[in-house]
């Protein structure tokens, strides 16, 4: 199937229960952007190489089926996300002058930074098209408050570059903001939908928060750990752009001031040579390690939010599953 994830017999799972929905979300996907524009065709078909996990679809429809019964909604909201899932990282390539995105060009670099821009903002418009079609004020409303607040963790992020004193504080509410809030807000409509109380949403709302920050942090440790092959995108950009992310936020606190004053000529002078000193500083420092046992916090934060749920739900068991698979995955 076309949206499989990595993870021993996860795919297979997830196909079985889902597999249809799935379907049905990349139809309304695919109907929501057709273009007769031949230019926006041709990009759109390109953008669809480098499309990942469908992990935010994934996220409210095993949500939906934990907590009852997908329905229509689910499938579109599920389509909107993704949208403005795409949309973000289009813009981030462009920020991030990436060259690659799951071994594919990235838009800026097989076209310019104009288009980049031009069909993130075409994305953007379609979603909230597509979640005005349910007559539901509420998912309009959510969906545009979290789009706000994704944005407002990428002004964060950008304004934070260069700042080598980052607490991990500021740097979990960036995540929170940028990459969390998708995640929860796709578990809070799942359960929502699905016509669960507010005690439920609320639980799932905070299992798809505490989930995307350890998808964060772990995507953070493989801009550092990871290769090109593995990973099919740009890596070493975090580096190249000065973002403290968590590993090096906890190698400054471990560092004396001639040791910072090191970190900080490595990371401003960027190389292969320099790019592999800082790796050997974090992991003498045990910076990657701390980095994973914090993300392993967020992961258990998260399969507690879902005893909630009933235990025979096969759902539920692999939102347990997927805890495991952010923090293990190798792309």
């Amino acid at each position: 199937m076309s949206h499989e994830i990595a993870g021993s017999g996860l795919p297979a799972k997830v196909s079985e229960l889902i597999g249809v929905d799935l379907n049905e979300v990349e139809r309304i996907f695919a109907e929501e952007l057709s273009s007769r524009n031949p230019y926006v065709k041709d990009i759109l078909e390109h953008v669809n190489r480098f499309r990942g996990k469908r992990l935010r679809p994934m996220l409210l429809l095993l949500t939906a089926k934990a907590c009852g019964e997908s329905r229509r909604e689910h499938h579109v909201l599920a389509s909107v996300l993704e949208m403005i899932h795409m949309a973000t990282l289009i813009h981030d390539d462009v920020l991030d002058e990436a060259e690659t995105r799951r071994h594919v060009a990235t838009v800026n670099t097989r076209w310019n930074n104009e288009s980049s821009v031009l069909f993130g903002d075409f994305l953007f418009t379609h979603s909230f098209h597509l979640a005005s079609s349910l007559g539901s004020t509420l998912a309009c409303r959510m969906i545009g408050r979290s789009t706000n607040i994704v944005y407002e963790g990428e002004l964060t992020q950008i304004r934070e570059r260069g700042n080598f004193l980052l607490s991990e504080k500021s740097y979990l509410e960036i995540i929170n903001r940028k990459t969390a809030e998708l995640c929860a807000l796709a578990c809070f409509l799942g359960a929502h939908f699905a016509g669960q109380n507010e005690e439920v949403t609320h639980a799932m709302q905070n299992y798809g928060r505490s989930l995307g920050i350890a998808f964060q942090i772990a995507d953070d440790l493989l801009d550092i750990l990871g290769t090109e092959t593995e990973t099919g995108k740009t890596l070493g950009s975090d580096i190249v752009k000065q973002k403290m992310t968590l590993p090096f936020i906890r190698l400054f606190e471990l560092c004396n001031e001639e040791e910072q004053s090191t970190v900080r000529n490595l990371m401003t002078t960027s190389s292969t040579e320099n790019l592999m000193k800082l790796e050997r500083m974090l992991q003498d420092a045990n910076a990657i390690e701390y980095a994973r046992q914090k993300a392993d916090e967020y992961t258990t934060n998260a399969r507690e939010q879902l005893d909630v749920l009933p235990n025979s739900s096969v759902a539920k068991e692999l939102l347990i599953e997927l805890t495991y698979f952010v923090t293990q995955r190798s792309f």
